[in-house]
């Protein structure tokens, strides 16, 4: 099978995600006419040139870069508008489900409230039947503890609008995460599941630190994990998923290439993965490039590939009932087989 016959089934496959920024996988004529909404930029004079903006030098820089971003999002509107941009960007992919994050406090600069942040986003994702969309709350640990708290308390007041869950991004290299340890036990109480950004911009000790204080369900990222063997072993002892994003990771300087990304070795010591995109529109990947990159610079197989999807709709946060039925879908799916002949793969 030679690549372009590769890339092209992983396009059709069934997928799932859930490492997803609704702010970073704002497709780029959406993005362009926000831009232009709000009267332009002058480091962006053409929609050409909107795409060279996302090159960062190191992780620093891509925070500056999102920040950058966020201000062309300024009215609840605006919000609609992006969510269903991204909902038909995924069904295009066929992406059939997505935990997908959005960060209110990003946005308090521009005096709009996470309620009714949170009810756009859902009106924007309701005409886009094809594909399930849940939404994750990022608490943005760069406001510090107590503003994750209001935060919590606002999204619990829509949590009826399918947020299933919240996480905590933003600079991990400066805001570790035992100072949100409250915060979490709140989110637990009241509900919701939880993830933490760890080991991307920093080192064991964060992803040990989201472990132990926060008690996430789920690491968001854990890339640097390897560096100490004995974390990788728990993971592996108490089942503690990673979601994996290998493009973002290499675009933001992580890891210094895709061949050098630790995924693999993951893999093999049978630690719990699911494949995401991260920010999509900010790094220029797709679920189906991340996936045709793991098998041509990775040396993952097909089944392989097929049973990291089975994964991050094991290690997703829909009712069993549900995943029992999604998993179905994806079986008799033409795509699920379509490199087996139209055999029933595994």
């Amino acid at each position: 099978m030679n690549n372009e016959t590769k890339r092209t089934y992983f396009e059709i496959l069934p997928k799932a995600e859930l490492h997803l920024h609704l702010e970073g996988a704002i497709p780029y004529d959406a993005l362009w006419r926000l831009v232009q909404k709000y009267g332009g930029d002058a480091s962006v004079p053409s929609r050409e040139m909107l795409k060279r903006r996302f090159e960062y030098r190191d992780f620093p820089h891509f925070i500056e870069t999102w920040a950058w971003k966020n201000q062309f999002l300024r009215e609840y509107e605006d919000f609609t508008f992006i969510a269903e941009a991204v909902a038909r960007d995924l069904v295009s992919q066929n992406i059939r489900y997505a935990e997908m994050f959005y960060s209110p406090p990003d946005f308090l600069r521009h005096g709009l409230k996470t309620q009714r942040i949170t009810e756009a986003i859902r009106r924007g994702l309701e005409p886009v039947g094809a594909i399930q969309v849940a939404l994750v709350a990022d608490l943005v640990r760069d406001f510090g503890a107590e503003r994750a708290a209001v935060t919590l308390a606002e999204v619990s007041e829509v949590k009826q609008l399918g947020v299933v869950g919240v996480g905590i991004g933003g600079s991990e290299q400066e805001f570790p995460p035992e100072a949100f340890a409250e915060v979490f036990v709140q989110a637990r109480q009241l509900g919701f599941r939880t993830s933490g950004h760890a080991g991307e911009a920093a080192g064991p000790k964060s992803v040990w630190g989201a472990i132990r204080d926060l008690k996430v369900d789920r690491i968001g990222h854990g890339t640097r994990a390897e560096e100490d063997p004995r974390l990788v072993a728990y993971l592996v002892e108490q089942e503690i998923p990673l979601e994996m994003c290998p493009l973002s990771n290499v675009k933001t300087g992580v890891v210094t290439s895709y061949e050098d990304h630790p995924v693999r070795r993951y893999f093999e010591q049978g630690v719990a993965l699911s494949i995401n995109t991260d920010d999509p529109k900010m790094f220029g990947n797709s679920l189906a490039e991340e996936y045709a990159l793991l098998v041509e610079k990775q040396g993952f197989t097909l089944a392989e590939i097929r049973e990291l999807v089975r994964g991050s709709i094991g290690m997703s946060w829909m009712p069993e009932g549900r995943k029992r039925q999604m998993m179905e879908a994806f079986r008799a799916d033409p795509g699920w087989s379509a490199r087996d002949g139209g055999q029933q793969a595994p």
